[in-house]
């Protein structure tokens, strides 16, 4: 008897996505979509992931901050949708489940969050950002992905944005957090730094293409003038 082998593939994950979104993909940004479609798809099929809303606000912070600037800006929104329902997942519950997230850590003095992710059980209950923090320190299977790195980055940043803006403070905060959370800590400082890295090398090609596109915008405008005169 022959076993069918229902174990979903990178393959199939890139044409549902083509499914849901059948515009192309300007090209700098190609590679961005792809590398969070699969990141996305491989943590799905890992028996030992579980979705949680700092994942959720890692994917949404990622994805809105390499995605600057893309034209048409509408699309930005059928791209992010596309990615979701090609892993299984529910695009609004990202973005609310992210959305919450930051609205709940907003309501605490900066320093006060950045002492609640140093210590994710130190806390009472009675709010969503406990609940998160307390069920991943309760998790001895708990998946470590570069994605919640940049969820707890993104929290970071909104707790103390001078505190991130500093190499030795931020590594130290990221030493802290990591040990307090039982993450891998060479892991975690290396993924964000290539996270800071790859957002500044995006910024810098966004303005080379946005330079050559009013290049090409004048030379279109000058070989009009030609034609006219």
């Amino acid at each position: 008897m022959e076993l069918v082998n229902n174990f979903r593939t990178v393959s199939d994950t890139k044409r549902d996505f083509y499914t849901h979104h059948t515009r192309p993909i300007n090209s700098i940004y190609r590679r961005v979509v792809e590398e969070l479609m699969v990141e996305m798809h491989l943590l799905s099929v890992n028996v030992d992931f579980r979705y949680d809303p700092i994942y959720a606000l890692g994917v949404v912070t990622s994805y809105d901050r390499f995605m600057q600037g893309y034209r048409p800006e509408h699309d930005k929104d059928t791209i992010f949708n596309a990615i979701c329902k090609a892993v299984g997942d529910e695009p609004q519950q990202y973005k609310q489940d992210a959305e919450k997230l930051l609205a709940v850590a907003r309501g605490f003095p900066g320093q006060e969050l950045v002492t609640r992710l140093n210590s994710p059980t130190a806390f009472g209950s009675g709010d969503d950002l406990h609940a998160t923090l307390n069920a991943h320190a309760q998790n001895p299977k708990f998946k470590y992905s570069r994605l919640f790195a940049i969820g707890i980055y993104t929290l970071l940043e909104l707790a103390d944005p001078d505190l991130v803006k500093d190499e030795k403070q931020r590594n130290l905060a990221l030493k802290q957090i990591g040990e307090a959370w039982h993450l891998p800590p060479e892991k975690l400082q290396k993924d964000l730094d290539l996270y800071r890295s790859n957002l500044d090398k995006m910024a810098q090609a966004r303005v080379v293409m946005e330079d050559a596109l009013k290049a090409e915008q004048k030379k279109r405008e000058k070989r009009a003038q030609n034609k006219v005169s």
